[in-house]
Parts: C-alpha cells; sequence; structure tokens
C-alpha cells in the first residue's frame, strides 16, 4: 500500500498539487484523469520516487517493488532482445545466491536451538516464496510468453535491441516490467507503441496481474477495460472516483453542476449581505451590525467551481468530389524491402462510400499498402483508382514531417486556394488555434498540436478518398471524438488504420487483417474482430511447442533407479495423463466454438444465430469453459516442467 500525505509540489511559486492525500490499495486499477499539464505524469513520478515533493510524505513498506514506465527513457544497447529481458530477473539470480549462502550456513552450524539460526530458517522460506512468486522455475517460458503477447516473433528473440525502432524497445521494457512482478505497476501511456492485439493481450495481463495498477491513457476502451477507480487531478486538487471512465466523466458533470448551484446560491448570500452592510454601515446605531456581517464574509469559504477544459475541435470534411461507383482496386499487390518480403498476392475492391479499417501487428504492412496507395513507393501488382478519385492522405508521421520552420498561419496558408484561402483564420480557430497560436513555429508545438494541424490539411480539398494512417496519435479523447464524429459524417470513402478500438467501434464495417504476409477479410466491425482474435491466440498458445534457449550440452550421469525416482515417475505420468485429458478437452470446446464461428462468418446464417439465444448462450458457456480450460492447461504445463 502506498499513503500520500498532505503532498504539495511547487514549481517557481505555482502549485502544481495543494495538500493532497490519498491512498493506493493493493491490486487497485486506478486511471489518473485531467487536462494536459495538470501533473498526471508527475504524480506517477512522485510515487516510483522520480521526483520528491516540496511538502508533505509518500510512504510505502521498506520491500515495496515499483515498476515504472514513463513516456520516454534511455534505451541500453549491446544485447539481443531475449538477453535484455531476461535482465529483468536480476533480482531472481541476487535471490538465489543469497539461497545458496543460507544452505551453506545451515548446513555447517550446529546452533539449531539459537534465535540466528531460526532467523536462516524464517528468511529461507521468505526467500523460497518470493522466487516462487516471481516464476524462478520457468525462466524462458516467462520471457517467451511476455515477448510473444508484445508482438515479437521467436526470430526477433536474438536480434539486437538497436536494430528496432523506439516504440519496440518501449515493449522490451514493459516486458521486463511485468517479469518482475513488481507491487505496484505506474504505467504512462502504455499503449502508445502496442497494436490491437498486443493491447488485448496486455489487457489480459493486467487483468491477472496481483499487484495495483496506476496508469495515464487516452485510450478510452483501455481505461474502462482496465481501471475500476478514477482519481483526477483538478485545480491543484484531487478528486477520487470509485469507478471507471465513462462512468467518471458523468460523475464529474454532476459535481460540476453542484458546484455551480451552490456557488450561484452563495453568490446570492453575499450580494445580500453586502447590500445589508452598505445599507448600515453609516448609521451610527448600526455600524456595530455591519462590522459583524463584514466579518461574516471574511469568514466565508468560497465555493469554488472547477476549471474545465471544455476547448474541443469542431469541423467537418468537406463534402466530397463526385467519383465513379468503384473507387478503388487492388490486384495482386506485393511488397519487398530488399530480402523481406511483406505481403504478396492482395486483392480487394472498395466501393464509393465505404469505411474500412487495416489491423494487424505491427510491421505486418497495414502503412505500406497506404503508402502504395497514394503512389509513395513502388510496388507489385495493380493498384486502380476510380475514375476521378482524389486522394487526401494522413501518413502516420504527418505530424513529424511539417516544415518546422514555418508558423501554423503559414504551413495552412500556402496550401489553401480559391474560397478556403479567405477562411484560414477561422479554419484553423475550429481546430483550437486562435488569437496568437497562429503565428508559434511548427517547432515549438506539442505533440497534441502538430497532430491536429496535420488533420487541418485535410480540409483544404474536397478528397473523395481519405487514407488515414494512425490519425489519433497524439489526440486527446475529446479530440479522437471530435474526429470520429467528423468522419462518421464523411459522405465520402476511408481507408483508416487505428489501434484505438473506441474510436474504430461502429465507424468501419469492414476489417482487412494483415498477417504473415497475407492479407484476409473479416466482415463486421472491431468487437467481432477482437473476438475472433482471442480465440486464434488461445488456439496458437494450445499448438505451438514453447521456446527454449539454447544451452552448452552438458553429458548427465543416468540416475540409479530408486524409490524417490519411482515416486516421481509415477507423478510424472499422472500429470501427463490429465495434460492430456485437458488436451482432449480443449479440442473439443475449440470445435464447437468453430463450428458456431463458421455461422457468423458467413452473411446468410449470422442474423440466424444471433436470434438464437439458446445457441448464442451455448457459445459464450464454451467460450468461458475454453478460458478456464486453457488455465487449467497451462498449470499442469508447469507443474509438469517442475517435475521433470
Amino acid at each position: 500500500m502506498i499513503s500520500v500525505n498532505s503532498v504539495t509540489v511547487s514549481f517557481g511559486g505555482y502549485d502544481l498539487f495543494d495538500n493532497v492525500s490519498f491512498l493506493v490499495n493493493p491490486k487497485d486499477r486506478i486511471g489518473l484523469a485531467g487536462k494536459n499539464g495538470a501533473g498526471k505524469s508527475t504524480m506517477l513520478k512522485l510515487l516510483s520516487g522520480q521526483q520528491n515533493p516540496t511538502k508533505g510524505e509518500i510512504s510505502k513498506p521498506n520491500d515495496y517493488k515499483i515498476g515504472y514506465l514513463p513516456q520516454d527513457m534511455i534505451h541500453q544497447h549491446g544485447r539481443t532482445v531475449y538477453e535484455e529481458t531476461a535482465t529483468a530477473f536480476e533480482e531472481i539470480q541476487r535471490l538465489e545466491k543469497r539461497l545458496e549462502i543460507i544452505n551453506h550456513e545451515l548446513a555447517t552450524r550446529t546452533d539449531y536451538e539459537s534465535d540466528a539460526y531460526m532467523d536462516l530458517i524464517t528468511e529461507l522460506t521468505d526467500l523460497n516464496t518470493r522466487l516462487d512468486y516471481i516464476g524462478a522455475g520457468n525462466r524462458e517460458e516467462e520471457i517467451e510468453k511476455i515477448l510473444k503477447g508484445l508482438g515479437f516473433e521467436r526470430t526477433d528473440f536474438s536480434r539486437q535491441t538497436s536494430e528496432f525502432s523506439g516504440g519496440w524497445r518501449m515493449r522490451i521494457e514493459l516486458g521486463k516490467i511485468l517479469l518482475q512482478k513488481p507491487d505496484i505497476l505506474l504505467l504512462d501511456e502504455p499503449t502508445n507503441h502496442l497494436d490491437i492485439e498486443s493491447i488485448q493481450w496486455f489487457e489480459e495481463t493486467l487483468d491477472q496481474f496481483a499487484g495495483s495498477v496506476m496508469l495515464i491513457s487516452h485510450d478510452k476502451q483501455f481505461l474502462d477495460n482496465v481501471t475500476s477507480r478514477t482519481i483526477e487531478i483538478s485545480n491543484q486538487k484531487i478528486y477520487d472516483y470509485k469507478t471507471n471512465y465513462s462512468r467518471y466523466l458523468i460523475l464529474r458533470q454532476e459535481r460540476k453542476e453542484q458546484q455551480e448551484n451552490a456557488a450561484k446560491n452563495q453568490q446570492k448570500v453575499i450580494d445580500q449581505t453586502e447590500a445589508l452592510i452598505d445599507k448600515y454601515r453609516a448609521k451610527a446605531s448600526k455600524a456595530a451590525f455591519a462590522q459583524s456581517l463584514i466579518k461574516k464574509l471574511d469568514r466565508m469559504d468560497i465555493v469554488e467551481v472547477d476549471d474545465s477544459d471544455t476547448a474541443a475541435m469542431n469541423f467537418k470534411f468537406p463534402p466530397p468530389a463526385a467519383c465513379g461507383r468503384i473507387v478503388l482496386t487492388i490486384e495482386h499487390a506485393g511488397k519487398v524491402y530488399g530480402t523481406k518480403r511483406i505481403f504478396k498476392d492482395v486483392n480487394f475492391i472498395l466501393a464509393k462510400g465505404e469505411k474500412i479499417a487495416l489491423v494487424g501487428r505491427n510491421g505486418e504492412g497495414k502503412s505500406t499498402i497506404m503508402k502504395m496507395i497514394a503512389k509513395q513507393t513502388d510496388y507489385e501488382g495493380n493498384i486502380i483508382l476510380g475514375h476521378n478519385v482524389k486522394i487526401g492522405y494522413f501518413a502516420q508521421d504527418q505530424a513529424e514531417k511539417l516544415d518546422q520552420n514555418k508558423t501554423v498561419f503559414e504551413t495552412i496558408d500556402e496550401l489553401a486556394v480559391g474560397e478556403v484561402r479567405k477562411n484560414v483564420r477561422s479554419l484553423l480557430g475550429s481546430f483550437l488555434f486562435g488569437g496568437d497560436d497562429i503565428d508559434k513555429k511548427v517547432r515549438v508545438l506539442s505533440g497534441g498540436e502538430r497532430g491536429r494541424l496535420a488533420l487541418c490539411k485535410l480540409l483544404l480539398e474536397p478528397y473523395n478518398l481519405l487514407i488515414l494512417d494512425e490519425p489519433t496519435n497524439h489526440l486527446d479523447i475529446r479530440s479522437k471524438d471530435v474526429l470520429k464524429r467528423a468522419l462518421l459524417a464523411y459522405e465520402g470513402t476511408a481507408i483508416i488504420v487505428s489501434h484505438d478500438r473506441d474510436f474504430l467501434t461502429d465507424l468501419t464495417e469492414k476489417m482487412f487483417e494483415f498477417k504473415n504476409g497475407k492479407v484476409v477479410e473479416h466482415l463486421g466491425g472491431i468487437t467481432e474482430f477482437m473476438q475472433k482474435l482471442k480465440m486464434a491466440r488461445l488456439n496458437e498458445m494450445n499448438t505451438k511447442t514453447p521456446f527454449v534457449k539454447p544451452k552448452a550440452e552438458v553429458k548427465e550421469e543416468k540416475p540409479k533407479a530408486t524409490d524417490a525416482n519411482s515416486e516421481l515417475e509415477k507423478e510424472i505420468k499422472q500429470v501427463k495423463s490429465q495434460i492430456s485429458k485437458s488436451e482432449k478437452e480443449i479440442e473439443r470446446l475449440e470445435k464447437e466454438i468453430k463450428a458456431i464461428d463458421d455461422q457468423l462468418s458467413d452473411s446468410t446464417q449470422y442474423q440466424t444465430v444471433m436470434n438464437d439465444k439458446a445457441v448464442f448462450t451455448k457459445y459464450e458457456q464454451n467460450k468461458k469453459l475454453l478460458d478456464a480450460e486453457m488455465q487449467t492447461w497451462g498449470e499442469l504445463e508447469a507443474k509438469l516442467e517442475k517435475l521433470k
């Protein structure tokens, strides 16, 4: 448990926090909320010990272990992905050395009744308990599980960390923190560098995490799925809500309305009191009464209404130019970078007005095919645009590509033509660039401001095909909602890549999954796709053999048969039998679920299945049974590994 007691943090005479207190309890799942600059990241630094409060204290047990993931950090090089991840087990190595020393002392000492000897036995028990908790017996299995969950393939394990981008190196750091199994996880925007599949895995991992979690995120669905408590930082104070993010928004609005009503009522009392003071101040017989009213006002605690960051983008895409019924045709498209093939034989047709999403792990080719459509790179096969199709392309690094030396106004004014150029100031205003902001140089803008400016460029022409590659990067939750509403109202065609599930929900009606060099079409929205993804991952876990780090060959003498060996062999046989039964049950459940999945994938049977409550109930029950059986299977496999 962490206790924050009367903490104040000041910067240059300004109080970021003023006398705030709260507790972080075991197994808490807390989301930090508040407008930009409120102090969310600073709070994580305080709890992690990276920063000290100006006043007050933050107390925690001496042996309390903290796992802190900042937004930006310095990465170490010179190791492979596997070797760098394995450094998470430094604690195990230290504990094992201490265990060896204790065992030696216990074997050589003879003061069996002494307090010192009993202290050694107690420490031995504590060390074994800790080693068992942090998985000392199955390190290689744990490393593979974490790395694969974060999106790494086995072929990546032996690659140098320096070969990977900053986003992938952040995944390694996250993996190391998870492997250390701290008492609390402090996570600052942990999903920024994760794809949809990894985010879903991460949510499931956090659900099983035994410690506490406190995090900052602009991913609304991630917050709702992970957190059950929201701490808002506002006006140097904190407000504690025992609920997730969506429910917190409702309660916060109710609180603000109550504050406003209380402030209005108080102001009426103040106005009436001041009127009485003015009336009786000059009268000698009432002077004492007037003075008592003045003291009453001085003692009154003024009701404060929380400042609300109500600023939000407000725009809509211009009506698209007329075009043909078929907007885009892709035939046998492929792409190779050097000796590495990204994908091949991609085929699909995009009709006018359709909005589709491209999904899949990072590095599978989603951004690549967008560049191919936008004629930004060469490719194999044919990509044919329909009649009069005009493309508006938002690249993943669009915000970083802006000219750093131009002002906000110059960035838009130089591209605007016709009637649009007359309204550049009002257009920038709709993206929250008002007053002196339009004269700022691009280089001084924040990530969110650059993202908004890059989006603004899409409104300069009446495009009828929008290609948006991670358009929500750097946007806060409110800005994402505005962009989503604008796309829902957009009458043109759109191809969207995003790892934000809340943003994609109800926005697209078709998904194209990029995986293992192929592209597979999925009818339905992101919710249905995520369900299929979860089932596919469970099937993969059941069929793939575990990764084993290569070891030097060691010749061992075959042990002689003993009663202990006989008992061990008997127990191993029993566990193998249980594993076999579990695998058969998993196979049976998977077949039943797949049968219904096939029906749901068939557009002619989908509605019939959805209307049959009995079938759907059985489908959900089987999925729950499969999850439970998969856990049982995993526990049996771990037990068998220990016995061996």
